[in-house]
């Protein structure tokens, strides 16, 4: 069992000084006090969590040092070790009663074993020199996925404005990360899913951390829009990626690849894309490492989709009506957005991938995502379920577990290799955002000769 921790009553006053939320929308720019629950401005758009005070870059030498916990489980935390850059509890950071008070952790397992490992197979497979590809496993994290790095933020949020539920839609990572922080902040936590679409070795975590299902006819858009109108009338606390505070614990995901690098910059960030929430995390990350002076170069954003769940490669890359969809400095073409969601509406396209993770076809991160993809001179690209599932079965030969989505990462980094928009000199830093939950896949593509790495058995 994990240790819970009890969050201390931090005065109002004290939380508004220093950290707030702001909408992401320049023009509008409307502040709201750090205590608020809101995801969404007044003008419908989200929210990010901001910072008054410029860390310093000192900070890297502290960070080093807490590879040595000292006994602390916040040192240990890949996440709360670098409590400092995401420190909206406005705590003394150093003072561990305070930390023990205030932040949630799974005993300090979220992001402890994450980091970047050099793959020579991979390297082989996609054609470039090992030691300019890094991939980072999440599958590390307790519940099997990078999503325990943003709950244990967000549950950090839901405990200081005394939430009594959480709530959340999933295709089976967020439902199993939030069913293992609820279970052990003993809150209760219901998760809306769409019917038979999420595997059955993520739906028994769900299942097993005694949270409630409720299951939606449809897709994960569809879940996604019940668990909204739930949070409205029950007056729950939503953990999916639309909140600010997820996105700050995600955060944590490239701090721990740059700090691997001694905080030099890589060429490339490459993530799956689906509801774009860690593209937003990471875009976040860069842009306030970069203003604060922590690094000095901008690391190119590469966000891979599955061919079935593609919206955000149909519309960054001119496949509707002609327009790139583009951030535009906080101007978005929002209507493309809409015309493009009353096509799907009308000519029944849903997203379909072998990838569920991944199977989204409305991404409640796009603007964010849109804000990382033109801060960082982004691309997006798209690869079949069979690209995604030899990406799997080579991060496998190399003695790492990851899911099919993140299978996504390698395929990606093959395409724009072969296409000579990543070059062969290029360092890349590949995310792999889950382990392997849904065995019938890799048991499926081994039993099938004609795959490129099949290990078919023998009688």
């Amino acid at each position: 069992m994990f240790r819970i921790f009890k969050l201390l009553k931090v005065s109002k006053t004290t939380l508004q000084d220093t950290a707030y939320l702001k909408c992401i929308i320049p023009k509008c720019g409307k502040e709201y006090v750090i205590s608020s629950t809101r995801i969404h401005c007044d003008c419908g758009n989200l929210l990010d969590v901001k910072y008054k005070n410029t860390p310093s870059s000192k900070l890297k030498a502290t960070f080093y040092q807490r590879h040595n916990p000292q006994g602390s489980i916040f040192n240990e935390s890949g996440v709360w070790r670098f409590r400092e850059l995401l420190n909206f509890c406005q705590i003394d950071t150093e003072n561990l009663e305070q930390c023990s008070k205030n932040l949630v952790s799974l005993d300090g397992a979220e992001g402890r074993q994450s980091k970047p490992y050099h793959m020579s197979k991979v390297a082989e497979f996609i054609e470039i020199n090992s030691e300019k590809l890094m991939l980072q496993p999440e599958g590390y994290n307790p519940s099997g996925s990078f999503k325990d790095n943003g709950m244990s933020a967000a549950v950090t949020h839901a405990k200081m404005v005394n939430a009594k539920k959480i709530i959340c839609a999933s295709t089976g990572n967020t439902s199993a990360s939030a069913g293992m922080f609820a279970a052990n902040e003993n809150i209760e936590c219901d998760v809306y899913i769409p019917e038979g679409e999420i595997s059955p070795g993520k739906l028994s975590q769900a299942y097993q951390f005694g949270t409630q299902l409720i299951q939606v006819k449809g897709n994960f858009d569809d879940a996604f829009l019940k668990s909204l109108d739930a949070i409205k009338e029950s007056g729950g606390y939503t953990v999916n990626s639309v909140n600010p505070f997820r996105i700050e614990g995600q955060k944590t995901i490239p701090y721990r690849a740059l700090e691997f690098i001694d905080w030099e910059v890589p060429d490339w960030i490459v993530y799956p894309g689906g509801a774009l929430g860690n593209a937003s995390s990471c875009g976040k990350s860069i842009m306030e490492l970069y203003e604060w002076g922590w690094i000095k170069k901008i690391p190119r954003i590469l966000i891979v989709n599955a061919e079935g769940a593609n919206t955000l490669n149909v519309l960054y890359n001119g496949e509707f009506d002609e327009t790139e969809l583009r951030w535009n400095k906080g101007k978005p073409n929002t209507e493309l957005i809409e015309l493009y969601y009353s096509k799907m509406q009308k000519e029944q396209i849903r997203p379909k991938t072998k990838a569920t993770a991944i199977q989204i076809g409305k991404p409640s991160n796009m603007l964010k995502g849109l804000r990382a993809l033109e801060f960082s001179d982004g691309i997006v690209t798209s690869v079949t379920d069979k690209e995604m599932l030899d990406g799997m079965s080579v991060v496998g030969l190399n003695g790492f577990d990851c899911e099919m989505a993140s299978g996504a990462v390698p395929a990606g980094i093959k395409k724009l290799l072969a296409e000579d928009v990543i070059k062969k000199d290029d360092v890349i830093i590949g995310i792999l955002t889950g382990r392997q939950k849904e065995p019938l896949l890799p048991i499926n593509y081994h039993n099938d000769p004609s795959n490129k790495f099949a290990r078919p058995p023998k009688s």
